[in-house]
């Protein structure tokens, strides 16, 4: 048993060698600021436990059944102005302390909040504009839209150091949460709704994105790859992605939104337009209304009359994709209200027909 209890400790040092401290060595200044904010917690906590830790050990000690030297026992006494005020005023300041650090925190680390500085000495240069990515987490892979750039990823993407990054980020069915530690904290992707995230990178790299949210069979395998990369690389990045993809059309994403484990990497060279704010508005079907416009038209006061007769029913293909039958039943597609600047017939919200 002894030699057991020896190597017991060796076999823990070996398993934790293993770990990887992620979150306390980052590589980007979002990442950095909620590091220090988590060591400045614990810190301030640890003022208040390693004392009381402390205590309790030397009162079991000093007042154990063996100690016969009873000559400081006072079983009448039952206060002390003096310990009263340590007992309760050190608590508080600290109470105040993290009340005060969490609430500048929350305001200064908000996600949706344009960053003001690339690192703890460097601000963002006036008129940098920051590379916008739009994240959609699907069953069970990550895709990644470029708007500027024109191009597509899946599984793994790119972006150069020091420039800002703005992410905008959705999901298509069950709900996942985005997350590159080495960037910055996790920020859930919901299907229907957006929501952001202001970052940036202030080391090149290859890092490791995954879901923090569980959402199936395949989440464990839910992984992509970060690249930081200096600005030549990332155009040359950008220029392999043009070079090696494929065309993402609509037709193309529903059958990528189709649930796959340990997808590989893709590369498209094209987006169809609009596709992003497509699968946004759970519209990418070209018969399915989108949910801006019908927000539009609630907000409008309803379909009302209009709406009676223009209506329409799931394709075919689509109803075999979502495994419903055609019971009958029919919606309104969309509703025509406006014409555009060049006399096209658009939706409430501005889209196309």
């Amino acid at each position: 048993m002894k030699m057991m209890r020896g190597l017991l400790i060796p076999a823990l040092v070996l398993l934790l060698s293993g770990c990887d401290a992620v979150l306390f060595s980052p590589s980007g200044d979002i990442a950095r600021q909620q590091r220090d904010l988590i060591i400045i917690s614990v810190v301030l906590m640890l003022i208040i436990i390693i004392p009381v830790i402390a205590m309790t050990f030397m009162f079991a000690w000093k007042y154990r059944e063996s100690n016969k030297n009873h000559d400081d026992y006072a079983p009448d006494w039952n206060h002390s102005t003096v310990l009263e005020l340590l007992i309760w005023s050190a608590p508080l300041l600290i109470i105040i302390a993290l009340g005060a650090i969490t609430w500048t925190s929350t305001h200064k680390l908000d996600p949706y909040r344009p960053l003001d500085k690339i690192d703890a000495s460097r601000p963002v240069a006036e008129g940098t504009k920051p590379l916008v990515v739009e994240v959609v987490a699907l069953d069970w892979k990550w895709l990644f839209l470029y708007p500027e750039q024109g191009i597509a990823t899946v599984n793994e993407m790119a972006a150069p150091v020091d420039r800002p990054i703005e992410f905008h980020i959705t999901a298509s069915n069950v709900m996942n949460a985005f997350f590159v530690p080495s960037m910055a904290g996790m920020i859930y992707a919901m299907p229907g709704m957006e929501t952001k995230l202001h970052a940036v990178m202030n080391k090149t790299g290859d890092f490791e994105g995954l879901s923090a949210n569980y959402s199936g069979a395949g989440f464990s395998d839910m992984r992509f790859r970060f690249h930081s990369l200096s600005d030549g690389d990332f155009n040359t990045w950008v220029a392999k992605a043009r070079a090696d993809g494929n065309t993402l059309s609509r037709e193309d994403y529903l059958k990528l939104e189709q649930p796959s484990e340990r997808e590989p990497v893709h590369y498209y060279k094209t987006v169809a337009p609009g596709l992003y704010s497509a699968i946004l508005n759970r519209c990418v079907e070209s018969n399915r209304m989108c949910m801006s416009d019908m927000m539009a038209i609630d907000q409008q006061g309803g379909q009302g009359v209009v709406g009676a007769y223009n209506v329409t029913s799931l394709d075919a293909g689509t109803r075999s994709r979502l495994g419903v039958a055609d019971d009958g039943k029919r919606y309104v597609g969309a509703l025509c209200t406006a014409r555009g600047a060049t006399g096209a017939p658009v939706t409430p919200a501005g889209r196309p027909l």
